[in-house]
């Protein structure tokens, strides 16, 4: 096999993993039970207690991309940003290649911090405008390796040209770029230390249609280059039809259903999952029915009693407004939370 990820020299402390398919069965992230709720000054000066995840539990195979999917305001952010430790959880465990990272030291954090990496959705603001792209480049390995001065430079010339872009953008500065460009420019920061795992929040939405999809077709490349895993957070359902293996429905701070991407697509069974996917525009859709939900999202300061999605589902019974539903396994990759599926309610 062509070891086209291959960069070079750098020892034990950066070393490529080539592909494995046998790595899918894998688990290299699992999330159990976390919650995260942090408190949020309202008006009159109120301190209201914002539940932002709630007792969620989720796990990432090694080489898949598994795909978060849901509304603005259900958690998704706050999921990623909590698996960094840029957010503290209230509860739970993040388990990152059988470590619990929440109880980790200050050598196993910075261990962590190497092996993931996160690629924001706003490529100008993750820059640092005051610093030239080959110095932003250089920082995590001049802090992270024992790498000299040449072999940093060759490792940044080759990273850099992995992501489309020439060796001359090095001395150039954020605002002399593009947003396509400057989000390859993110993407090659995240994979500059050559992470196992790359969080990926909304990395295109901020980018024009045209160049949205140059930049998911790169980092299918390079997924498949570094042999890399990604949690990928999307509202957009074109793009993670697209790009994922799995996807996981996501409201407000719970997983309701998580599929292979072929079951969630064309097997959906929450209703919030329906209603997300009928909003998807389809060429020639004749047939297409939109589903349209009442209300608005319900405040993270109040939640729902029973099921969450009780207040705006056309399909609400009795025990949906008093109990929560449990996981019922629809197939063994396929599971959702809704009564309308569960036997003994």
């Amino acid at each position: 096999m062509k070891e086209e990820g291959k960069l070079p020299n750098q020892g034990n402390v950066i070393k490529i993993l080539m592909i494995n398919t046998n790595n899918m069965d894998e688990t290299l992230l699992e999330i159990k039970n976390l919650t995260v709720q942090y408190k949020s000054q309202g008006m009159l000066g109120l301190v209201q207690l914002v539940h932002a995840v709630n007792n969620l539990s989720l796990s990432v195979k090694k080489g898949e991309i598994l795909a978060i999917a849901g509304e603005s305001g259900c958690g998704k952010s706050t999921l990623a940003k909590t698996i960094l430790l840029l957010e503290n959880p209230t509860s739970g465990e993040i388990i990152f290649k059988g470590n619990n990272i929440i109880s980790a030291n200050k050598s196993e954090l910075k261990n962590f911090r190497k092996q993931v990496q996160m690629i924001f959705q706003n490529p100008y603001s993750s820059l640092n405008p005051k610093m030239k792209i080959y110095d932003t480049l250089k920082e995590p390995l001049k802090i992270n390796t024992n790498l000299s001065n040449k072999e940093i430079d060759e490792v940044i010339k080759k990273t850099i040209k992995k992501t489309g872009l020439s060796e001359e953008c090095l001395n150039l500065y954020p605002h002399e770029f593009s947003g396509g460009q400057r989000q390859r420019i993110a993407i090659a920061r995240s994979l500059i230390l050559n992470p196992e795992f790359i969080l990926a929040d909304e990395p295109v939405s901020a980018l024009d249609v045209s160049i949205q999809a140059q930049i998911i077709n790169l980092l299918k490349t390079l997924k498949q280059q570094y042999n890399l895993t990604f949690l990928f957070i999307s509202h957009d359902l074109s793009v993670i039809k697209h790009i994922s293996d799995r996807v996981a429905i996501m409201y407000l701070g719970e997983i309701v259903e998580l599929g292979s991407t072929n079951e969630i697509f064309h097997s959906p069974k929450h209703p919030y999952t329906k209603a997300l996917l009928s909003s998807v525009p389809k060429i020639n859709g004749n047939n297409h029915k939109k589903i349209i939900l009442e209300g608005d999202l319900p405040s993270p300061t109040d939640l729902p009693i029973g099921c969450k999605f009780h207040t705006r589902c056309p399909y609400c019974m009795p025990i949906c407004r008093k109990k929560t539903p449990n996981e019922k396994n629809i197939s063994n990759t396929h599971y959702v939370k809704c009564f309308l599926y569960d036997e003994n309610p």
